[in-house]
């Protein structure tokens, strides 16, 4: 079962029953809701799960909507955590071993347990976001891709407002999280140490030798694609 440190910012409630009805609830919310996404995810579900009578969510979050929230703000101050680390190691290091870093302590922390409802709670955000995932981008995803941008500037020898910065990040990510895609028939996501340093070592020197390859090259111009459209379609974008 997911743990879900208690969330600061909410008002707490006396009594150590209370309490630990609202971990409960916060548990269950967060497995839950990482597995089936807000929409598919009722307030009865989540207190049958949780031992709660069913007015309970209402008691300590008001509502489906807050518990939610509540949710999504353990995952945001656990993400930041980890950005923090990265960071926090990464000095004094070089721009090379600063990438290595990035991408262990990232997939150290993601299959740190075989069930991660943080990255699941993540993955059904993107593919159906609610309003947090604004809040996502703005406090976890924009700040940990500005340093691993910064990073690769440095690999390249060059601003990091570069194209070829902003490709590299997307290439770098892109690569981490199709490591721990068990979706993906074609590997079998790491589960100990000795083994996600091993892929984390692949993936920064397969990234380093790409990056490295790509310094002093201009950024190439993308040419607009040819249009394909037929009929009247195509025509009126030809036109416009």
């Amino acid at each position: 079962m997911p743990r879900v440190p208690r969330v600061s910012g909410v008002p707490k409630v006396p009594g150590a029953a209370d309490v630990d009805t609202r971990e409960r609830l916060l548990s269950e919310g967060a497995r839950l809701f990482a597995a089936r996404g807000y929409a598919g995810v009722t307030v009865r579900a989540i207190c049958r799960a949780a031992h709660a009578n069913v007015a309970a969510i209402n008691y300590h979050f008001h509502g489906k909507r807050g518990l939610y929230d509540a949710v999504v703000q353990s995952a945001i101050d656990q993400m930041r955590a980890t950005t923090a680390t990265i960071v926090e190691v990464g000095k004094d290091q070089s721009a090379e071993q600063q990438l290595t870093t990035f991408i262990e302590i990232f997939l150290q922390r993601v299959t740190a347990t075989r069930d991660n409802w943080i990255h699941q709670l993540m993955m059904r955000e993107l593919n159906e976001p609610t309003a947090a995932l604004d809040l996502v981008v703005r406090r976890v995803i924009e700040p940990r891709m500005t340093y691993l941008g910064e990073v690769i500037a440095k690999l390249l020898g060059c601003r990091a407002s570069d194209p070829r910065v902003r490709r590299s990040v997307t290439s770098v990510q892109l690569q981490c999280l199709a490591a721990i895609d068990q979706r993906l028939p074609i590997h079998n996501v790491p589960t100990t140490p000795a083994a996600v340093a091993e892929l984390a070592d692949h993936i920064a020197r397969f990234s380093i030798g790409g990056i490295t390859a790509l310094r002093g090259a201009a950024p190439r111009r993308s040419r607009p694609p040819r249009e394909t459209l037929p009929g009247p379609r195509a025509r009126l974008l030809r036109q416009s």
